[in-house]
C-alpha cells in the first residue's frame, strides 16, 4: 500500500479536528454501526470542554490503495513547538483557514514552519457556510501571507478546497451553491498533490518527534521511519542528543488506524509509528541499527518562556477537599508529565523540599497541567507566572509576543491606552466595516493578566490572539502589575451578608454569604491601590430591644466569578492561588495580618 504523510495546521478554532472527523468518515474507516463522537481525536476532557487541541494526535486512513497518515496539530501558540517538530515527519500540510476570520497570528506561525520545512501546502477554506464568509478575500490574504513569508514560486500556485467541515461538504469552487455532501475532494487533492515519503536505501533511521506515555510500557517515542526497517524485539542503538549511544530492545511497535493504536511487528521507511523499550527515549534522538549509528539532525525544542512555583498547600483548609496533598506525590505527578511533554521543565526549589519550579510555554500550557492535577484529586498552591529572562550579548532580555487584536471602533482608544501602559509597540492598524485590526509587539510579561482586562474593556466583543516572537532587551519595570489592591480577610469563619453589605463600598467582592474564609484569604478587590484587611464574618449585634425602623433585607451585588486562569493572571508576587478539587482560592503568602503589616513597613 502506498503512503502519504500530512499534517493539518491552523489557528485556534478554525476547524482542524472537526475536519479530521469528516475525513475519517469519508474514507470509510469506521464501521456503519460504530459510535463515534464529535471531535473524536480530542480525547482529553479539557480538550472537549474548551474545544481546543492540546496535544498533537496521530491517525491514519486507508483510501484508494493509499495509507494516509494524518497528524492533527494544536492551534494554540503555547503548543507551537509540537507543530514545528511534526513538520519533519510529513511531506505536506492542509492549511485550514476560517472563511470569515482569514489569516491569524497562529496561521502565520504554522505556515512559516511548514514553508521552512519545504513541505507541500494545500489550502482548505473552512466554514464557507457562514453568512459572513468571504472566501475570495481570504484566499487573497493567504496569498499575501505566502509572499510575505518568502514562499517558493511553486508553493504560490497552491491548490484550494472550499469546505464546511461541520456539515461535511466540500467543493473546488468558492460558490456556496456548488458544495457537495462529500469530503473525498480533500483526500483526492492529497493523493494528487502531496508527494509520497522518500524511501531511502540504507540502514535504519527513526527519530521521535512526539512523546506519549503508557503505564504498562512506559515512554513511547512517536516519529517517522526515515530509512530502513524496524522489527519487534530487534536490538537497536539510540544516538542521544549529547552523542552517547544506548542499546535497547524494541519492546513494542505501534501503528495508527482511525482512532485506534494497533500493535504491529515491523515498519519500513515512510511509516509514522510509536516505539517502546527505552524508558528515557527523547525527542530528537536517532534510533539506528547496532553498529551502523548515523544520527539525524537534532530537532529543536522550544524553550519555556514562563515559570511558576508549585508547592504543597499550606492553607488552614489543607486536606479538606483533596486526597493527594504530599510533596512526594506532587513531585511524582510533575515528573510524570515531563515524560510526554518535552516543553515542560521541573526543578526542585533550593532549600525547600515542598516546592518545585515548573517552566512551560505559556499560561495556558501551565494552567491545563494544574486543571488536570486538580481533577485527579490533588491539592496544591501555585505562584504568579513569571517570565524566564536570558542574557544575550551581555544584555538582560525577555520574551516578546506578536499580538493581533480585532475590536469594534468604539473600544480602540481604551485598548491602545492599555497596551501602551504595558510597553506594547503598535506595528500596524487597519479598519474594515467598523472593525479595527491592531498588530502589536508586546512583552510576554505585559500580557499576563491582560486577557481579563481586555474582555472587560471591549465588553466581550474583542478578539485577542498572540504568539511568541523573540527575546528582546528588557522593557519597563512595572509592566503587567495590578493597579488595585485587594481586600484580605482578617478572621476565620463563614462570610455573612451583613459584613459583605457593609464592605460593598470598599470594592468588588469575590465571595458570597456562607463562604468559608480564613485569615489571609483574598475576598475582594479594593477600590484603591493598597491592600485592606477586612472582617467578613462579623454578624449583626442582636438585642432584645425592638427597632423603631423595620430591618431591610440585605441585597448584595453578585460577586465576581474567578476562574483558574483569571486567578493566575490576577495575583501579585506576594500572593498564591490555592487549588483544590472543588475550589480556587487566592491568598497572601503571609497569612497573619500583623506579620504582613510588619513586612510591608520594612519595605517602606
Amino acid at each position: 500500500m502506498k503512503k502519504k504523510n500530512i499534517a493539518i495546521i491552523a489557528h485556534v478554532d478554525h476547524g482542524k479536528t472537526t475536519l479530521v472527523d469528516k475525513l475519517l468518515e469519508a474514507s470509510g474507516t469506521f464501521r456503519e454501526n460504530e459510535d463515534v463522537q464529535e471531535r473524536a481525536l480530542d480525547s482529553n476532557d479539557i480538550e472537549r470542554e474548551r474545544g481546543i487541541t492540546i496535544l498533537a494526535k496521530t491517525t491514519a486512513i486507508n483510501y484508494k490503495n493509499y495509507r494516509i497518515n494524518i497528524l492533527d496539530t494544536p492551534g494554540h501558540a503555547d503548543f507551537g513547538g509540537e507543530v514545528e517538530r511534526i513538520m519533519n515527519m510529513v511531506d505536506g500540510v492542509l492549511l485550514v483557514v476560517d472563511a470569515y476570520e482569514g489569516t491569524m497570528p497562529q496561521t502565520r506561525f504554522v505556515l512559516k514552519k511548514a514553508l521552512d520545512a519545504k513541505v507541500k501546502p494545500i489550502v482548505v477554506v473552512n466554514k464557507v457556510d457562514k453568512p459572513s464568509a468571504r472566501p475570495k478575500e481570504v484566499i487573497d490574504e493567504v496569498m499575501d501571507l505566502f509572499i510575505e513569508l518568502g514562499a517558493d514560486i511553486d508553493d504560490l500556485d497552491f491548490p484550494v478546497v472550499y469546505a464546511s467541515a461541520i456539515n461535511g461538504t466540500s467543493s473546488y469552487s468558492d460558490d456556496i451553491t456548488t458544495q457537495e455532501h462529500d469530503m473525498t475532494k480533500i483526500l483526492d487533492m492529497v493523493i494528487e498533490h502531496i508527494p509520497s515519503p522518500k524511501e531511502e536505501e540504507g540502514s535504519l533511521q527513526f527519530q521521535p518527534a512526539l512523546l506519549d506515555y503508557n503505564d504498562f510500557v512506559g515512554r513511547i517515542g512517536i516519529g517517522l521511519v526515515k530509512r530502513g526497517k524496524i522489527k519487534l524485539n530487534q536490538m537497536v542503538s539510540c544516538v542521544r542528543v549529547d552523542g552517547t549511544i544506548k542499546q535497547f530492545r524494541v519492546a513494542k511497535i505501534y501503528g495508527f488506524l482511525g482512532l485506534k493504536r494497533i500493535e504491529i511487528n515491523e515498519a519500513s521507511a515512510g511509516d509514522i509509528i510509536g516505539i517502546a523499550g527505552l524508558p528515557d527515549i527523547s525527542v530528537g534522538e536517532t534510533v539506528c541499527e547496532v553498529g551502523k549509528e548515523e544520527a539525524l539532525p537534532i530537532l529543536r525544542i522550544d524553550e519555556p518562556t514562563l515559570q511558576m512555583t508549585f508547592g504543597v498547600n499550606t492553607s488552614p483548609f489543607c486536606g479538606r477537599e483533596g486526597k493527594i496533598v504530599t510533596a512526594r506525590k506532587i513531585e511524582e505527578r510533575l515528573y510524570k508529565e515531563t515524560e510526554k511533554d518535552v516543553s515542560l521543565k521541573v526543578t526542585p526549589v533550593e532549600n525547600d523540599s515542598e516546592s518545585f519550579i515548573v517552566s512551560g510555554r505559556g499560561e495556558l500550557h501551565l494552567s491545563i497541567l494544574i486543571e488536570n492535577m486538580r481533577r485527579e484529586g490533588f491539592e496544591l498552591q501555585v505562584s504568579k507566572p513569571a517570565i524566564i529572562k536570558k542574557e544575550i550579548n551581555g544584555e538582560i532580555c525577555e520574551p516578546f509576543e506578536d499580538v493581533q487584536i480585532d475590536v469594534p471602533e468604539e473600544y480602540v482608544g481604551a485598548v491602545i491606552e492599555a497596551l501602551g501602559n504595558r510597553e506594547g509597540v503598535m506595528e500596524n492598524m487597519t479598519s474594515v466595516d467598523k472593525e479595527v485590526k491592531l498588530h502589536y509587539t508586546v512583552p510576554t510579561r505585559g500580557l499576563i493578566g491582560f486577557s481579563t482586562e481586555f474582555m472587560t474593556m471591549t465588553k466581550g466583543y474583542g478578539i485577542l490572539n498572540h504568539t511568541y516572537k523573540e527575546y528582546r532587551k528588557e522593557a519597563g519595570t512595572k509592566v503587567g502589575s495590578r493597579k488595585n489592591g485587594v481586600l484580605v480577610s482578617m478572621e476565620n469563619g463563614k462570610a455573612t451578608a451583613y459584613s459583605l453589605g457593609n464592605l460593598e463600598d470598599r470594592g468588588v467582592m469575590f465571595i458570597e454569604p456562607g463562604t468559608e474564609v480564613y485569615e489571609g484569604m483574598i475576598v475582594g478587590e479594593n477600590n484603591h491601590d493598597n491592600d485592606l484587611a477586612v472582617n467578613v464574618v462579623k454578624g449583626k449585634n442582636l438585642t432584645n430591644t425592638r427597632s423603631s425602623s423595620k430591618d431591610h433585607t440585605v441585597v448584595l451585588k453578585r460577586p465576581r466569578v474567578m476562574s483558574l486562569e483569571i486567578c493566575l493572571d490576577y495575583i501579585n508576587e506576594d500572593e498564591l492561588v490555592e487549588v483544590t478539587p472543588l475550589n480556587f482560592r487566592m491568598r497572601k503568602k503571609i497569612l497573619n495580618t500583623e506579620q504582613r503589616k510588619k513586612q510591608e513597613s520594612k519595605k517602606l
